[in-house]
């Protein structure tokens, strides 16, 4: 008997990002604009950070981004896929769960969509924020609980019209106030949680989950199921897809909710919470309004 919850196949994961590997880099530009976007929060941050993780590596966009800015001079790539690890160098293969590395060897960690897949988040970021230095920094995007809802729907939809039933086919993702308990409960200091929302248009659902093996984002779940679908599902889900949100040339949308992690190393050189009851000025007084006890009326 374990304990341990299984969300994930990661055998699985490991195989999707192997094949996605072998897919043209183009054809992750959802990665490539995460990438961007996470390179552009860094270049805020007022600090060299002089030995960085890539964690989830990928094709290796983030580095040759990060190497462009001239702040992260050495740059170690971690993924699961054998595929990815092997284009770059000072990589190895692992996973977020199991890290190979000893306490303060970072200054930086950044992994774009390095983190959705895992089974076990809470101990990831326990054990990102152990690899840190004192005052380093984890940058971090996952995708969030909105995304491919769209997609979920139609497939739950269609699958209980052709077979009856449905089994889980969109993965789970965490949301935001999720995300912020667990960089605190992780032990990072000023944990920062914020997100956003892509929607990509497609002409129909097969060229959605075309670019969502490309990616190596298809379901990956343990509790999937295995073997063939029947063509009959994806037909009609591609009917209600369409029925329910085409636009008027027949294009889809697809939604995408990126969560953005902004965690530091604890140091003492940080900022501090004042303590309680510690106040000189009164909030009344800075808001031009009048105080009154707790309990009483306007």
């Amino acid at each position: 008997m374990t304990d341990d919850i299984i969300i994930f196949d990661r055998a699985a994961v490991r195989r999707h990002r192997e094949r996605s590997a072998l897919f043209p880099a183009e054809t992750r530009f959802l990665h490539r604009a995460v990438q961007e976007r996470l390179v552009d929060r860094l270049n805020d941050v007022r600090h060299r950070f002089a030995r960085v993780l890539d964690l989830g590596v990928g094709d290796g966009g983030l580095a040759a981004l990060l190497a462009e800015t001239g702040q992260t001079p050495g740059i170690v790539s971690l993924d699961p896929a054998w595929r990815f690890a092997r284009q770059h160098e000072a990589s190895l293969v692992g996973e977020a769960e199991a890290l190979p590395f000893r306490a303060g060897s970072f200054d930086l960690v950044v992994s774009a969509l390095g983190l959705h897949w895992t089974n076990d988040l809470p101990g990831a970021l326990l054990q990102l924020r152990h690899i840190l230095k004192p005052d380093g920094l984890l940058l971090a995007t996952l995708y969030g609980g909105r995304t491919l809802w769209e997609l979920q729907e139609v497939l739950m939809q269609a699958e209980l019209e052709v077979s009856g039933g449905a089994a889980p086919r969109v993965s789970p993702f965490a949301d935001v106030p999720d995300c912020g308990q667990l960089l605190q409960r992780a032990g990072f200091a000023l944990p920062v949680v914020d997100s956003e929302t892509l929607t990509v248009t497609y002409p129909h659902l097969f060229a959605l989950m075309q670019d969502l093996r490309a990616m190596g984002e298809t379901n990956a779940q343990a509790l999937r199921r295995r073997g063939a679908s029947r063509r009959a599902l994806f037909l009609r889900a591609a009917e209600i897809y369409r029925e329910r949100f085409g636009d008027a040339e027949g294009r889809i949308p697809a939604t995408f909710q990126l969560i953005n992690l902004t965690g530091w190393s604890p140091a003492a050189s940080q900022p501090q919470p004042l303590k309680r009851g510690s106040a000189t000025a009164r909030l009344a007084d800075a808001l031009g309004t009048e105080e009154r006890p707790t309990g009483d009326k306007v």
